[in-house]
């Protein structure tokens, strides 16, 4: 992406997120395009990368891990349902539709690579999404990483009916009415709106300029708003999220900054003596540190995974 592209007014096509071979799933979760690059390399497992969940999400927000791990071993990323070059048709966005997207992109992992176990990382909203296709199918998971987990916060944990959301259908008739429904999700995709955004995320005024103009792109594209109007209606977020990550027995590698909007990980507390967890803090970070501090999180995570061999 060039750092001086101008933003056109009316929308035109989205690149891809990453580089390499996009593939389009046509599984549960309908539609979904999946990224692969990387060599496939003798016991090596694969890697596979959730983004997050929010108005503009795209597997570009994980660009950097993708493209550091790919050069040494099989690394997959889906655009989730409602993002992306994926489906972004009128439907519900439940957690049930994100997590059958990771069994879809689990699915034709395996049909290259056959039944191993994966590494798969996480980031914000898309690690509740990971925690829960890891207890449902946890034999076809080697590792669980969240960058940055929501659900983490020192209030009073989420452990609801299980696959339950805490979507509240009332505010997503206001947001989706026609009267305004356009104008609102221009107003929240503003580029300077997703500026904005990014910088509470990166808990600073610098940002990174390609993320942004690929963020403004995409939320131009036909059917842009359904997901989002889903995911700040309260669709996306799972009402079980902390009895998930609690029912994680295999080895789990928290990760997460200090600074910006998402600093409050008082929960941790309550996993911190489970010898499955391992954590890392990235002082002077906000919620992405492998933008702003690339080398030192992958050379975290590798030592992880490397433990967990």
């Amino acid at each position: 992406m060039n750092r001086s592209m101008k933003l056109p007014a009316q929308s035109r096509p989205l690149p891809p997120a990453v580089p390499g071979e996009r593939i389009v799933l046509s599984g549960a979760a309908g539609p979904v395009t999946l990224y692969a690059a990387g060599p496939a390399q003798p016991g090596v497992p694969p890697l596979l990368l959730i983004h997050s969940v929010n108005a503009a999400g795209s597997a570009y927000e994980l660009r950097p891990v993708f493209e550091h791990f790919a050069a040494r071993r099989a690394v997959y990323a889906p655009d989730l349902p409602g993002f992306g070059l994926s489906d972004r048709s009128d439907r519900p966005y439940t957690p049930r539709l994100m997590t059958d997207a990771i069994h879809d992109a689990l699915d034709a992992i395996a049909a290259r690579h056959g039944t191993v176990p994966v590494d798969v990382l996480g980031v914000s909203l898309g690690c509740e999404f990971v925690a829960r296709a890891a207890v449902e199918r946890p034999e076809r998971f080697r590792t669980v990483a969240l960058a940055s987990p929501t659900s983490f916060g020192r209030s009073a944990p989420r452990r609801g009916p299980p696959g339950s959301h805490l979507g509240m259908p009332w505010l997503h008739k206001v947001f989706t009415l026609p009267l305004w429904s356009g104008p609102l999700f221009r107003a929240l995709t503003h580029p300077k709106s997703i500026r904005f955004f990014l910088r509470k995320t990166f808990g600073a005024s610098t940002i990174d300029e390609d993320l942004w103009a690929y963020d403004c792109l995409a939320t131009r594209q036909p059917g842009a708003e359904h997901a989002p109007f889903f995911f700040v209606s309260g669709f996306l977020f799972s009402r079980d999220a902390n009895a998930l990550y609690e029912s994680l027995r295999l080895p789990v590698w928290m990760s997460h900054g200090t600074v910006g909007d998402f600093t409050d990980y008082g929960w941790k507390g309550q996993l911190a003596g489970r010898p499955n967890w391992r954590f890392a803090v990235y002082e002077g970070c906000g919620a992405l540190p492998f933008f702003q501090r690339p080398a030192d999180f992958a050379r975290d995570y590798e030592a992880f995974l490397c433990a967990a061999s």
